[in-house]
Order: structure tokens, then sequence, then C-alpha cells
């Protein structure tokens, strides 16, 4: 019996319980906003001085974009949904030769904001994904010019070779170094 697509879904979603509370509160700040424009409105048209004009003016306009931005983004919150994914069908629904290159650019500047270690874990993290080896570019930018970033990758360059064969024959969803050693990884002699 051979498998179809529509047998294997890639992902699911359903609708959040929290739609509902999302509508009303989008119809009571709309509701607020309005009223709020309305008074900005007929006090512009009231005003007796100039510099109560042009007050009301600027707060006129800059309560519109802030209703402009908060209409348009309302889009997202009002019908929220969880979705469920299963990686493990992928492969079962396309083959490995149709999968997409992918190109993932690490950029780092300054080593107390993003200090090496950090780095180094997320380019073996991303060389681990469970996806062709072959299809995946990391690419590292260092506009610092650090020379101990430099010397944390020769060293992540040896651990990797121990470090990915290790997750691809385990099977290991959290491939961050960091985040592997802080589990209990008991369950694995090596």
């Amino acid at each position: 019996m051979s498998t179809t697509y529509d047998e294997l879904p890639l992902h699911t979603h359903q609708p959040s319980r929290r739609t509902t509370a999302n509508s009303m509160f989008v119809v009571v700040h709309l509701c607020a906003i309005l009223a709020l424009l309305y008074h900005y409105a007929l006090s512009l048209l009231h005003s007796k001085t100039l510099p109560s004009f042009f007050i009301t003016l600027i707060l006129l306009i800059s309560d519109s974009v802030i209703a402009f931005i908060f209409t348009t983004t309302q889009s997202f919150r009002m019908n929220p949904i969880h979705q469920i994914e299963f990686p493990e069908f992928l492969k079962k629904s396309v083959e490995e030769s149709d999968f997409l290159a992918l190109d993932v650019f690490i950029c780092t500047a300054d080593l107390d904001k993003e200090p090496p270690m950090n780095v180094v874990n997320m380019a073996l993290s991303v060389m681990a994904y469970d996806y062709p080896t072959d299809k995946v570019s990391v690419y590292v930018s260092d506009d610092g010019g650090s020379a101990l970033t430099l010397f944390a990758f020769v060293e992540a360059s040896k651990f990797a070779r121990h470090w990915l064969p290790f997750c691809r024959k385990n099977k290991i969803v959290e491939c961050n170094p960091v985040a592997y050693f802080a589990m209990d990884h008991s369950r694995f002699a090596e």
C-alpha cells in the first residue's frame, strides 16, 4: 500500500480558544480609538487659539498613525491558531534530492554582545540539522575580525568531527551543545 501526501500531513492547526477574547479586545480598543479621534476632531473644529489648534492637530496626527498601526496588526490576533508540525513525515513525502538548498548566515561583530561560544554553538546546531549535508551551507561573518572568534571556530571544527556524527547517529533533536549537555543525557553511553 503506497502512502500519499494526504495521508501524511506535514502540519496541522487548531483554532485557539482565545479567539473570542481577542475579538472583544479589538472591538473595545477600536471603539476607544474612534472616540479619541472624534474628540480630537471636535477639539480641532472648536479651537479658539492658534497654539491649541496646532497642539490638537499634532495629537490627532500622532494618534491617527498609532491607530493605523494598531488596526493593521490586528489581523494576526483575530484568528490565532496553534500549529503542530510533523517533520518526521517530510522524508516520506518528499525525496531528499528535492530538498531546497539552505544557506545560513551568522553575523557577529562584538565579542561582548555575541560571545564566540554562542556563535560556535549556533553554527554547530545548524550543521547538525536533520537535513542533507550537501544542501546546507553555513557562512559566518565576523565584522569585528576577532582572533578569539577564529580560534573558537578552529576548536569547534575539531569538536564537530565527533559531535555531528553523534547527533545524526542518535537522532538528537536538541543539537546545540550547550543545551544538550544541560539536559539529562544519561541514556547515551557515549
